[in-house]
């Protein structure tokens, strides 16, 4: 039997560290369902579309990932596709300590569901999304900060 786990996130924009995460997922499970959460209260940087096509083009020729969109609650979507498994990616103790916190109200609510959290390897733990669309803002270079190969939308 296949073991999938679910690596959800708004990634606005996915970025390096997050391909990181994902190919060190990888070694671990069969199969990762990238999740790319919808936030019907938050208007993003790129839109959803624009987020499932970066996304895609990150993981071209990669075996074992799936992209899908899900709207609420991150172990509703666990459930309803039968995953027991949830992939987390941390960059410091800060982000350790807020997803730890969410871990901790995932398994109250959930105990048939782990998450797994994973460092990320230090060379991209400087990489955020947040720096990548500020540079993308004022118009810098974002070719270190995202995968290889990924062209993202323009900016207006």
């Amino acid at each position: 039997m296949a073991t999938i786990a679910l690596f959800p996130g708004s990634f606005d924009p996915f970025t390096a560290g997050h391909l990181n995460i994902l190919k060190r997922a990888l070694t671990m499970f069969d199969e990762i369902v990238v999740a790319v959460g919808v936030n019907q209260d938050k208007r993003g940087f790129f839109d959803n579309d624009q987020r499932m096509d970066i996304i895609a083009q990150a993981v071209n020729g990669m075996d074992g990932v799936r992209i899908i969109q899900y709207d609420g609650l991150t172990i509703d979507i666990c459930r309803e596709l039968g995953i027991r498994h949830i992939v987390r990616g941390v960059r410091n103790m800060l982000d350790f300590e807020n997803e730890r916190a969410i871990a901790d109200a995932n398994r109250r609510l959930a105990p048939e569901i782990e998450t797994i959290i994973i460092p990320t390897a230090q060379e991209f733990a400087h990489i955020s999304s947040s720096v990548v669309r500020d540079l993308l803002k004022h118009h810098g270079d974002t070719s270190l900060f995202e995968p290889e190969g990924v062209v993202l939308p323009p900016v207006l």
